[in-house]
């Protein structure tokens, strides 16, 4: 039994495979560098799979390799070339809390009322149209095929000369929803715009309350967006807020629908 690891009972050790059995002995070879490296790094130095390492960490009692590589560090007398490492994991955490915020602000910030009234708004539409552009477009697909599942008349368009012509098409029993993140996308603003005249329901999944979009749509579900981005340098932000307003609506749709049949 590898000397890091005296403590596993002779039975939990004998129960190893072949495998777990190598790569613990070569993490006790190892030992001082095990904290500076990943999983996929361990993983090719010890010529062992990523899921070994997994499976090999839980028969030891940690939840993965990064608990593992925490209580190394933690016994560690000399911590000071970690430091960089955990910078990193609360570099890490800090993406949780994040993504955390989104959901949980996006959700405080909806109002059922509102959530009602575009549900009751979209099972009257004869036809229901969906917006969008960019990365807004995955969600809007999913709405489509998730409202086409609920036996509801529902196309979704992303291409922005379609869009343009469509919303000048719509019938005064037809609805349009919107997905956009910053609510200032050119084609859906036009389309909006066009819909807002001739007096067609509009619905819009928005992070951005103070927006062309939201201003002209009829009703507005807004979400929280982090006002910090790992991708700083594109328009590729979270879409998080948006995608939990969809969960919801669809969510919340299809109770409704249940309850009428």
């Amino acid at each position: 039994m590898p000397e890091f690891f005296m403590d596993l009972s002779k039975e939990d050790y004998q129960s190893l495979s072949t495998s777990e059995r190598y790569l613990l002995d070569y993490i006790n070879r190892n030992i001082e560098s095990i904290p500076s490296l990943s999983i996929v790094k361990l993983s090719e130095l010890a010529n062992v799979s990523t899921a070994t390492i997994v499976r090999t960490m839980k028969k030891i009692g940690h939840e993965g390799f990064t608990s593992f590589k925490q209580a190394l560090k933690d016994n560690m007398v000399d911590e000071s070339k970690y430091e960089a490492i955990d910078q990193v994991d609360q570099e890490i955490k800090q993406a949780i809390l994040k993504n955390e915020a989104e959901v949980s602000n996006t959700i405080k910030m909806l109002n059922t009322g509102l959530i009602e009234d575009a549900i009751q708004k979209m099972m009257s539409a004869e036809k229901l149209y969906i917006f969008a552009r960019g990365f807004s477009e995955m969600i809007a697909s999913e709405m489509a095929i998730k409202l086409q599942l609920l036996e509801k008349n529902a196309e979704m368009h992303n291409d922005p000369n379609i869009i343009r012509l469509i919303s000048k098409r719509i019938k005064p029993k037809e609805v349009v929803v919107f997905v956009s993140l910053n609510g200032h996308t050119e084609e859906l603003v036009e389309a909006c715009t066009n819909l807002k005249m001739r007096n067609i329901s509009t619905i819009t999944l928005t992070a951005n309350f103070d927006s062309p979009l939201a201003e002209l749509s009829e009703m507005v579900l807004v979400g929280y967006k982090s006002p910090h981005s790992y991708f700083p340098e594109y328009e590729v932000r979270s879409r998080l807020p948006l995608q939990v307003i969809s969960r919801i609506l669809l969510d919340a749709y299809a109770i409704r629908r249940k309850s009428v049949l």
